[in-house]
């Protein structure tokens, strides 16, 4: 028993060395970015205004935290990507389960999907705007916009992917629809439609920002346009290096939830690359 532990152990501590060292390894870029970054500005080749230090940018983003602006603009950003994004996401599903499951409603939803999908949904802005004002409301109703698409392909993908031996299987032993819908279909298509969430997330991220630049108000957007107004160098790339950082987490997060949901797949067995 010693010995099993012992070896347990091991490879636990060799599983994490390994783990430590893929990290150090895939930070290497990052790294050589922000020495680059540095070099760059204090080389002379370029003025303060065009590209300001990182280290007088980091101090930027610090006295914006201690004044309190960053937690609010950040609050702000993230509240509306997220809501806009959990919107998406149910509606996409149930939208795209719809399509899947009944001709009809394929039949009227197709053409509409189809087209606005590769269409840029931000010409829509002048009509939210007009519609709903420039506050919460339109720039939610933005992020839906844009962010449902992907999610109502991947779900139609994904049902559409599972095998029909699983259903016919299913409903030789009995199953019912709802059954069916719950226990087979719909597990079996979960890495594809979360695959269209880990694509939609980002997509609210980025129209959160882009919808904050062109109305102005609160948020990450907000305060770049308003940086950028007063010529105020250091806090557009303030703003540029929290949305990297939250950009970050949350594609990281949105991968350990798919690690998380998918334990019992495949892919699971897989070396993760995200």
């Amino acid at each position: 028993m010693a010995r099993v532990g012992t070896l347990r152990e091991a490879g636990v501590s060799a599983r994490l060395v390994n783990a430590a060292g893929w990290a150090i390894l895939r930070s290497v870029s990052v790294v050589l970015l922000v020495v680059a970054w540095e070099g760059l500005a204090h080389s002379g080749y370029v003025t303060a205004f065009m590209l300001p230090p990182l280290s007088s940018v980091l101090a930027r983003i610090w006295s914006d935290a201690v004044a309190g602006d960053l937690f609010t603009n950040v609050g702000v950003t993230l509240y509306r990507a997220m809501v806009g994004f959990l919107i998406a996401a149910v509606a996409g599903i149930a939208l795209g389960l719809a399509m899947a499951r009944n001709a009809v409603a394929r039949w009227f939803f197709d053409p509409i999907i189809s087209v606005g999908f590769p269409m840029p949904k931000i010409a829509f802005l002048p009509i939210m705007i007009l519609w709903l004002n420039v506050y919460d409301v339109s720039k939610i109703s933005m992020i839906v916009l844009d962010a449902i698409f992907p999610v109502v392909t991947a779900t139609i993908a994904g049902i559409a992917g599972v095998e029909r031996e699983l259903i016919w299987s299913a409903r030789n032993m009995g199953a019912r629809e709802r059954e069916l819908l719950w226990q087979v279909i719909l597990p079996a298509s979960l890495p594809q439609i979360i695959t269209g969430l880990q694509v939609a997330l980002p997509i609210a991220l980025i129209v959160a920002i882009v919808t904050e630049m062109l109305m102005g108000g609160y948020g990450l957007g907000a305060a770049m346009r308003q940086a950028s107004n007063f010529a105020d160098s250091r806090g557009v790339f303030a703003g540029l290096v929290e949305i990297a950082v939250i950009g970050y987490a949350l594609v990281k997060g949105m991968a350990l939830c798919r690690r998380r949901l998918l334990v019992w797949h495949q892919e699971a067995l897989e070396p993760a690359t995200a």
